[in-house]
């Protein structure tokens, strides 16, 4: 993991989808854009003001060329991203401060303000094509469904909408019943057929398309907190179902993997301590580094690393020269960026001196470590029951029980059938299971 500090708040981010570039949204009215390595090693591009206002969502298109940025100035801004120039300025494209900004196609932009009016762009045309004014409340997110041509929008007023982009009204294709809790973030899951949409009360509600968009049709509880951010994980990924596992922000500083379908915690991605996730975005342009080796103080992203090399660097980097491929940038209230490597965590690639004895106890019990007991920048491994093999786990099991005479206690904790009938879900003692809600396993988000 690589922690970047970047000196102001970041309230978006985003990859370039073939380089190894990420570009930084910031409350200070910047954008700034880092260039990264195999082994998360990290150095500034460009760095560029477009307002004395905050600058709250970033978009690229389809080729990388272009970012469109957003903000409380109420403007759209265009920068080149070769050149990390200001291109093209849209004043008062809304009316109030706008929150979230889509790259839909080559020729559509769409934006939301704080007031919940949605506005379809041609980048070509000063004019915006088509503005939409169903939801009373700030814009949270959006989603793009190509093989409808849908834009899918969630919204603080506890609705979600569909916008067929093709038709020619300002009315919206469908529209969901009132949730009764602000919808935060959303993700498509399954092929697309299904969606998860993120709440303030820290449920997961799933949408089916073939259902309709009118109510959800499961409810997953287990999120202590509001879930902010959602991400859903590359189809190239491996030792993964990457349609049924997504990366939730929460807003108790853990970004998580979760399985969906059946459900199931795979572990803390990221830790941001005790500060809110806003962001969570995945990069996997390393087919084409950024970084200019050239320069003395630049490494050759193929070689591994020395100690030496860059106080940026994570310190596993030297005991884990395993270069890495797909790169999980999370942002929070901390002025970081948290780059993790996420092949790392779904192979359970761990150093060479062992795993951490607490974080292995919490990972056999099924539960998240509390934020007391986590230590900032710390990553969660896989369960190892799904990791390995039966073989795999006598053996690890025994290593540990031969380390230390004391652990009796862990190493029978690490058998999957004993613990599943120890724990207990204390949520479901506060109340009783929703018509919509699955079942969860018992020891989920447990004492959290």
């Amino acid at each position: 993991m690589s922690d970047v500090s970047i000196g102001s708040q970041i309230f978006d981010l985003i990859f370039h989808p073939s380089h190894a570039t990420v570009y930084t949204a910031l409350l200070s009215g910047k954008v700034k854009a880092f260039a990264y390595n195999h082994h998360g090693r990290t150095k500034e591009v460009f760095s560029i003001k477009l307002s004395q206002k905050s600058c709250r969502g970033i978009a690229i298109n389809e080729d990388g060329g272009r970012l469109y940025t957003v903000g409380k100035g109420k403007g759209i801004h265009t920068i080149d991203t070769e050149t990390g120039k200001l291109i093209e300025s849209r004043a008062k494209a809304h009316e109030i401060a706008i929150n979230r900004v889509e790259s839909v196609t080559p020729w559509l932009l769409s934006t939301g303000d704080d007031g919940g009016v949605i506005k379809l762009w041609d980048p070509r045309k000063k004019e915006p094509v088509r503005k939409y004014t169903h939801h009373f409340d700030y814009i949270t997110d959006f989603l793009w469904l190509d093989d409808k041509k849908q834009l899918v929008t969630t919204s603080g007023d506890g609705t979600l909408s569909v916008i067929d982009v093709r038709a020619r009204t300002s009315e919206p294709l469908a529209r969901s019943e009132d949730q009764e809790d602000e919808l935060l973030s959303i993700v498509p899951i399954k092929g697309a057929t299904k969606v998860v949409v993120g709440t303030q009360l820290g449920i997961l509600s799933v949408f089916n398309r073939s259902s309709g968009w009118g109510d959800c049709v499961d409810r997953i509880p287990g999120h202590p907190h509001s879930v902010d951010a959602l991400c859903a994980l590359p189809a190239s990924l491996p030792n993964v179902d990457h349609t049924s596992t997504i990366l939730t922000g929460s807003s108790d500083g853990f970004v998580r993997a979760v399985g969906v379908f059946p459900t199931k915690l795979q572990g803390v991605v990221a830790d941001h301590g005790e500060w809110p996730v806003e962001r969570i975005a995945i990069g996997e342009g390393l087919n084409q580094l950024t970084l200019d080796d050239s320069e003395k103080e630049s490494v050759d992203a193929r070689k591994p690393f020395n100690a030496g090399d860059s106080a940026d660097t994570d310190d596993e980097s030297d005991e884990l020269p395993e270069t890495g491929q797909f790169w999980v940038g999370s942002a929070g209230h901390d002025e970081l960026l948290k780059l993790t490597n996420l092949g790392h965590f779904f192979n359970g690639k761990v150093p060479e001196d062992g795993i951490d004895e607490r974080q292995d106890d919490e990972d056999t019990k099924g539960i998240l470590p509390s934020v007391e007991d986590e230590p900032a920048g710390s990553v969660g491994e896989p369960d190892n029951a799904v990791q390995h093999s039966s073989n795999d786990i006598r053996q690890e099991s025994s290593n540990i029980k031969d380390s230390d005479p004391d652990t009796d206690t862990e190493y029978e904790l690490a058998k999957p059938k004993k613990r599943k009938k120890k724990e207990k879900d204390p949520l479901s003692l506060k109340r009783k299971k929703g018509r919509n809600e699955v079942e969860v396993e018992g020891a989920f988000f447990a004492e959290l």
